[in-house]
């Protein structure tokens, strides 16, 4: 889409599903794991998109931690009961707020969401 993009990964570029593929533009945090890295994007972002479906869980919830124990600014928005163009809306309404320059995007992982995603 043409947006600028980046933020951290854990060391040797680790994912759930394997090496995260060259074409993302992100870096390898020294000695990080999960957690470091999550830590790490929250700290280094004006704010975070936190997308959900259903309760907060895993790396989520500890990314909401972080946002709180930092002070970070965070919206959550849960896909599977708000619709698609009211969560676009105000995601779109808390970025343009005038506060956030550069984004985090969090969410559950595919493996651990409790609906299939579309990977179309």
């Amino acid at each position: 889409m043409g947006a600028p993009c980046g933020g951290w990964c854990p060391t040797e570029r680790l994912a759930e599903d394997g090496v995260i593929p060259a074409r993302y533009p992100v870096e390898a945090l020294a000695g990080a794991g999960y957690l470091k890295r999550t830590r790490q994007n929250v700290a280094d972002s004006d704010g975070t998109l936190v997308i959900v479906l259903g309760p907060a869980s895993g790396g989520t919830a500890r990314t909401i931690g972080f946002c709180r124990t930092l002070g970070r600014p965070h919206l959550i928005r849960d896909a599977a009961v708000l619709p698609v163009e009211e969560a676009i809306r105000q995601s779109v309404a808390f970025v343009q707020s005038g506060r956030i320059a550069r984004l985090n995007v969090a969410g559950p992982r595919a493996s651990g969401a409790p609906m299939p995603i579309d990977r179309g």
